[in-house]
């Protein structure tokens, strides 16, 4: 494996990693620590902003597949935290 696929991959697997950590916060997958659903909406928001931040960090520097992932990973969960947050009490 070169550089270049080394660093994709590793890429990839941040983005999931934050990708899961957000589905985690907004309550949509479980705490694999205790096995249990966990909410806390300010988390899932908080890892968001981060990949849109990393998103603008990144911008130009990414392969078009990456670019594809990474807006396709932030549009999912942006529709979640939406969804989420709608089932709060007003």
């Amino acid at each position: 494996m070169d550089t270049n696929e080394k660093q994709q991959m590793l890429f990839v697997q941040l983005v999931s990693s934050l990708h899961g950590a957000s589905l985690m916060h907004m309550g949509k997958i479980k705490n694999p620590a205790t096995d249990k659903l966990e909410r806390n909406l300010e988390q899932a928001e908080m890892t968001i902003e981060m990949l849109d931040m990393l998103k603008e960090k990144t911008k130009g520097n990414l392969s078009a597949d990456e670019e594809k992932f990474f807006s396709t990973v932030i549009s999912e969960l942006k529709l979640n935290y939406v969804d989420e947050k709608s089932k709060e009490p007003k």
